[in-house]
């Protein structure tokens, strides 16, 4: 965003020039920070989501399992994403063995990447500090510090949708096709990653470059084409290789109710998310039966704590920039930046507010770019041009929307006198940025401050907080959602089940469970591929029944776990798990070990 003194004036792109001494050293300092911060005891979670844990240790053991993102490295069924996120955990497992740290700290360096690469990207268009700050305000957003000290796949996701904005602004600089390739690139990746969510960003990049890339309109149409074509063929190619793999030899697709990639794609991950209707879920209905929808849905308490601390004041700092750059020409890089980012948290924000189907409070990590950007980039350029009366109001309003956001947000029982410290702080930051002629450096301190001290605050109690299970959430002491126990939970087995299973025997699966967080904490604890019976939810329908009385007869698993309950419930989907535990428990003695329910099915 670059200020215009009169109606007349014509902001011109940011010159580049030497970069003062202070911006490598204070970069250097601001990824030590980020490293620290998403490091220091990360081992605390153990490990995290054992649904995905168990997939990386499939895939250290077995390359199909590696490449299709199995669950067991029998490959029997996949995890209900596309594997990218896990061909990353995969091979550190493979490096440097099972652990929860080998699985652990590939996020924690994806998060200190992505900070690294929003500076960059930033300071093409808005300077070093601008990217400075952005790159903080990533770091201390308490979703991005929940999501990259755990191991689900929202932190590769964030990452390379933070290069294909990269990608864009490079390509806009000088209409360069290549970056333009580069970008759809980055963002087919982001859909290996976790499917139709990277696209959410497309229409914001595409306008940005629509808009200001300096060629004549007809040409960017067609660099437009060419990196539309490089999204389909990066995200493409995946879809295509498993539809051609024989269905024999491959991995039944989890999340699917007819093993295919495309059906996953489109419902139960796609405009199922949108609507409701996803065929199989564990929970949720049309019209919002997760969780309340609506135009303030993300102020709610599921999901403020997580992101919310800054989005009013990037909705203010948007409106600033399109403001100060509207006599700016079509080609000024400060003002492409705006629907680059603006677009981005634009339509991320709204599909989030508004989709009926499964959505979850750590989602909103994918907020937390266009969120940094957009405030780190109005914070400096109007503190730039705080001699106009128009830019010191805005920057005191700021800094008041901010200080009344963080405390409504900090107003609980925890640390209850941070909430009334924040008010004071802020209110005293608001009335010198709004006489900062009078305080000057004074006033930015302050206003630094209170930006960074509520969201800060919940980072860091999100940082110290152990979390676990299928649906974690930013902040101190957190509800974790089927942390453990039940058909979404994990718990690991005792040490005489440990040792049942491994012993089970030279048999394709130690055991069979149904749902893949129970099949995980077997498969962590003993080691052994245990077999996840329909799936993530339970609903999938693999193996029917007659497929596992088949691997039965040859012998393939060799004990069945559970007390035959699958939670079914009146969820969508198919039966086939439920009929499987009713056909075990009906034909087979149950002995009780550890307190779970063994059935040893060649008996």
């Amino acid at each position: 965003m670059t200020a215009v003194a009169t109606p007349s004036a014509v902001p011109a792109a940011p010159v580049r020039r030497a970069e003062p001494r202070w911006v490598r050293p204070s970069l250097g300092l601001l990824l030590v920070a980020t490293a620290a911060l998403y490091l220091w005891e990360l081992s605390a979670s153990g490990w995290a989501n054992a649904f995905y844990s168990a997939a990386a240790q499939a895939g250290s053991q077995s390359w199909k399992a590696l490449f299709f993102g199995s669950t067991d490295a029998a490959n029997g069924i996949t995890v209900d994403k596309t594997p990218a996120a896990l061909w990353v955990m995969s091979l550190s497992a493979r490096l440097f063995g099972v652990n929860a740290w080998s699985i652990l700290v590939p996020q924690a360096l994806l998060g200190v990447g992505s900070t690294w690469l929003l500076y960059a990207t930033v300071r093409r268009t808005s300077g070093a500090a601008a990217g400075l700050l952005a790159g903080a305000v990533l770091t201390l957003t308490p979703a991005a510090a929940l999501i990259f000290r755990f191991n689900n796949p929202d932190a590769l996701l964030v990452l390379v949708l933070i290069a294909a904005a990269y990608g864009t602004v490079r390509a806009i600089e000088k209409a360069s096709p290549r970056w333009l390739v580069f970008a759809g690139v980055a963002i087919g990746f982001g859909f290996l990653a976790k499917m139709l969510q990277a696209f959410l960003v497309l229409p914001a990049f595409a306008l940005a470059y629509l808009v200001a890339a300096p060629i004549a309109l007809g040409k960017r149409l067609l660099h437009l084409l060419a990196g539309l074509a490089a999204v389909v063929v990066s995200a493409g190619w995946y879809l295509a290789v498993v539809a051609l793999w024989p269905v024999a030899d491959r991995p039944y697709i989890g999340g699917s109710q007819n093993n295919s990639l495309l059906e996953l794609t489109l419902g139960y991950n796609g405009f199922g998310r949108i609507t409701g209707d996803e065929t199989g879920s564990v929970g949720g209905s049309p019209g919002g039966g997760w969780g309340s929808t609506g135009l303030f849905r993300l102020f709610g308490s599921e999901m403020a704590g997580g992101i919310a601390w800054l989005l009013p004041a990037a909705v203010l700092a948007l409106g600033a920039g399109l403001w100060f750059t509207r006599y700016a020409p079509r080609t000024d890089r400060s003002r492409a930046s705006l629907p680059l980012w603006g677009g981005w948290l634009i339509v991320t924000a709204a599909v989030f507010s508004f989709m009926g189907g499964i959505i979850h409070p750590y989602y909103t990590v994918a907020l937390a770019p266009a969120i940094a950007a957009l405030v780190g980039t109005a914070a400096v350029q109007l503190w730039r041009i705080r001699t106009d009366p128009a830019a010191v109001g805005l920057l005191s309003g700021g800094v008041a929307l901010t200080t009344v956001t963080s405390y409504l947000l900090l107003n609980s029982s925890w640390q209850p006198w941070l909430a009334p410290a924040v008010l004071v702080l802020g209110l005293l930051a608001a009335i010198a940025l709004f006489f900062v002629q009078h305080f000057g450096r004074i006033a930015a301190v302050l206003g630094l401050v209170v930006l960074l001290t509520g969201t800060g605050a919940y980072s860091l109690a999100t940082a110290a907080t152990p979390h676990s299970g299928a649906i974690p959430s930013a902040g101190p002491n957190t509800r974790q959602m089927f942390g453990g126990g039940g058909l979404l939970g994990t718990t690991l087995p005792g040490a005489n089940l440990t040792a049942l299973l491994q012993k089970s025997g030279d048999h394709r699966w130690a055991a069979a469970t149904v749902g893949s967080n129970n099949a995980a904490g077997y498969q962590l604890g003993s080691g052994k591929p245990v077999l996840a019976v329909g799936g993530f939810n339970g609903t999938d329908p693999y193996p029917t029944l007659a497929q596992f009385q088949q691997y039965l007869r040859q012998g393939q698993i060799r004990y069945f776990l559970g007390d035959g309950m699958t939670m079914r419930g009146s969820r969508s989907g198919s039966d086939a798990a439920e009929q499987i535990a009713q056909w075990v428990a009906e034909n087979y003695q149950m002995t009780t070990v550890d307190g779970v329910a063994v059935y040893d099915l060649t008996a």
